[in-house]
């Protein structure tokens, strides 16, 4: 059973867009605070965006104005739209929440094994 389902990476040319998904089927609640990660061969992971509980969202630096996080608390999904994709935003990203199944013990921190997105100049 996967637990964590990541879909929509690729590869494309810069200034193109692409939307990333993420639905955690493996379990019945996750709290509001949905995010994205990504690490770049080399680097560090770092964190794209992320809900706050009030629903809004913060985003790093180098992907305000061009990414925006959805969230769909029911279907336990979210996703993330990417726009005027540029060479460094090239990475393997994640999604990443705290999640339970019903009747278990406790909160898990639930994520995705990862997409790529290739963007060539």
């Amino acid at each position: 059973q996967v637990d964590v389902v990541e879909s929509g990476g690729g590869s494309v040319q810069a200034g193109g867009s692409l939307r990333l998904s993420c639905i955690f089927s493996g379990y019945t609640y996750c709290r509001y605070d949905m995010s994205w990660f990504r690490q770049a061969l080399g680097k560090t992971r770092e964190l794209v965006s992320q809900f706050n509980d009030d629903g809004s969202a913060r985003y790093a630096d180098s992907v305000k104005g061009r990414f925006t996080i959805y969230r769909d608390i029911m279907e336990n999904k979210v996703s993330l739209q990417m726009k005027g994709l540029e060479p460094a935003d090239t990475a393997m990203y994640f999604c990443q929440a705290n999640c339970k199944r019903a009747g278990g013990p406790s909160w898990i921190e639930a994520r995705g094994q990862g997409i790529q997105v290739t963007v060539s100049s």
